[in-house]
This record gives structure tokens, C-alpha cells and sequence, in this order.
């Protein structure tokens, strides 16, 4: 499984991006995927994944402002997020977990001024 994460970059508090992975091998529909960020100084967290099929979970912090979406033809995992806040700089990462197995690709770095 190969996981190619893109459309990090810099934006003004309020602006919108819209993160991009593509996904090559696993099982697409069934494996749980999704987005964790990394702000320096912390620990991975989770942003929003689906839970298999078309489950999602988000974290409370980006309930309403983030939005997790896949392409079934293009295997591609899509988030989007408006309304971003200082808080949301952070190196995004995105995840596929097959079974007992965990991938992860390279992050993408979002950072948000103030």
C-alpha cells in the first residue's frame, strides 16, 4: 500500500484547503482510512477518518469545519477544511489501516497565520 498525501500550504485564519491522498493498493471501500495531523511538540491525532465503508469519525476539534470525502474511481481520499485556525498547523498525514497492519504516507504541512 502506497499513500501520496498533497495540498498542504500556507493560509490566513478563516481560509479553506483541501488535502488530497492518493491511495494505491489494499482494499479501498473496506479499509479504515482517513487523516491525523502532527503540530510540533505534540503527538499524532486523529483528524478524520472513514471506519470501513462509508463510516466516518471526526475529532471535536474540526466537527463542522472539516470535512473527510473519498473517490472510489480516482482511490483517492479527500479532506477538506474551512474556517482554519491557528490551531490547525500541523503536518497531516494520511492512514490506511489493512487488518493489523498500519500505513501511513509522507505528511503534508498546513499552516495556518494569525
Amino acid at each position: 500500500v502506497q499513500l501520496q498525501a498533497s495540498g498542504g500550504g500556507l493560509v490566513q485564519t478563516g481560509g479553506s484547503l483541501r488535502l488530497s491522498c492518493a491511495v494505491s493498493g489494499g482494499i479501498f471501500n473496506l479499509n479504515a482510512m482517513g487523516w491525523f495531523r502532527q503540530a510540533p511538540g505534540k503527538q499524532r491525532e486523529l483528524v478524520a477518518r472513514f471506519l470501513g465503508g462509508d463510516h466516518t469519525e471526526y475529532a471535536d476539534s474540526v466537527k463542522g469545519r472539516f470535512t473527510i470525502s473519498k473517490d472510489y474511481a480516482k482511490n483517492t481520499v479527500f479532506l477538506e477544511m474551512n474556517n482554519l485556525q491557528p490551531d490547525d498547523t500541523a503536518v497531516y498525514y494520511c492512514n490506511e489501516v489493512a487488518g493489523i497492519l498500519s500505513y501511513w504516507g509522507k505528511g503534508t504541512l498546513v499552516t495556518v497565520s494569525s
